[in-house]
């Protein structure tokens, strides 16, 4: 099978081109050789979370590699058999958990069995998806598609100290209808969650009470909660839940950044998305190509495209025969279309 070669260095040029790639090189078995490997970062090639998810991958793909080492700029990965199985990962730092789950949950949810998968690491990152986002925003989705899942969180993972630990049980499955997400519908709920651990109280009351006043929430609508984690850590979650479903929205405490400013910047996103009258996010669009292209296409509605999902789309279209298009329309908003095709070349 020819090797699909891959600039690590395009688009957004960051882990996430390798995500991509070791996901859609597990579902379909080809072979793939990227070079420059997040070269669009400060400290390009691969880091401990990115060398965990190549050896995630290459666990449950029985692959051959070559350049899998940290530093690196360059990898070779050959899948040899996907087998779903129960598995235990650990980044080894703070590194993000979720990150190494998008290398590899795709392809465990066309499996021909059930798998298990325990990480332990950061479960609340910042330039990551929370756990929160996973469980109630993107797991519900991706039903849509046929698996079923079961998640849980164990322990917090804060940078610097991780430590955090999750699990997800995965039954894959194929959908019984087309996936469309095309309207939000009503908003029937907006609540807010702070997450905090080993810092002092008054940081996760300023948030809450700031989000209470920037969204107009009832008191009862915002709660705290303090984790059980390593280190010092704090996350801040509001949940917008409508006839589509729930959208998760998440603000990373990090050393210099004032509670209040971290909780009005995360209620602008979230009045951002109120106002664009959409039922997909920015960072939900994102995570929702590779498993909708793997599962035969899709049609949803989000507002402006990043940067992030313009890449993701690019790296679909070396492994499979599909045609993702980002159409725009009146109020800034845009429909993304996932189709599969039976003819022409994936490079169309």
């Amino acid at each position: 099978m020819a090797l699909i070669e891959i600039d690590g260095s395009q688009g957004e040029g960051g882990g996430q081109v390798l995500r991509t790639a070791l996901a859609l090189s597990l579902a379909t078995g080809k072979p793939f050789r990227m070079e420059r490997i997040r070269a669009g970062r400060a400290k390009p090639g691969l880091m401990r979370q990115h060398l965990t998810c190549v050896r995630a991958a290459k666990s449950i793909g029985g692959a051959r590699t070559r350049g899998d080492e940290l530093g690196g700029t360059e990898i070779s990965f050959t899948p040899a058999r996907l087998t779903p199985g129960d598995y235990r990962f650990s980044v080894g730092t703070a590194g993000s958990t979720l990150l190494v789950l998008q290398a590899v949950l795709p392809a465990l949810m066309i499996a021909d069995g059930p798998s298990r998968v325990e990480l332990e690491g950061g479960t609340h990152n910042h330039a990551a998806p929370s756990w929160e986002f996973f469980a109630h925003a993107l797991a519900p989705r991706l039903l849509s598609t046929g698996p079923s899942f079961v998640p849980a969180l164990q322990r917090c993972g804060f940078y610097p100290a991780g430590g955090g630990k999750l699990a997800i049980e995965v039954r894959p499955g194929r959908a019984t209808e087309p996936f469309a997400l095309l309207e939000r519908g009503a908003v029937r709920r907006v609540h807010a969650l702070v997450r905090i651990a080993n810092l002092p109280p008054h940081i996760a009351v300023t948030e809450r009470d700031v989000l209470i006043e920037r969204l107009g929430l009832a008191a009862g609508d915002a709660r705290i909660e303090t984790c059980d984690a390593h280190g010092p850590g704090n996350a801040a979650m509001v949940f917008v839940e409508s006839d589509s479903g729930t959208e998760v929205f998440t603000g990373f405490g990090q050393v210099g950044l004032p509670a209040a400013r971290l909780a009005e910047d995360l209620a602008n996103d979230v009045r951002a998305f109120l106002d664009a009258d959409v039922p997909v996010g920015p960072h939900l669009a994102d995570q929702l190509l590779v498993p909708l292209a793997l599962a035969g296409g899709g049609r949803f509605r989000t507002g402006a495209v990043t940067l992030h999902a313009r890449t993701a789309a690019d790296v679909v279209k070396r492994f499979l025969k599909t045609r993702i298009t980002f159409t725009q329309e009146e109020g800034g908003r845009t429909l993304v279309e996932i189709a599969d095709r039976s003819s022409g070349s994936p490079e169309e």
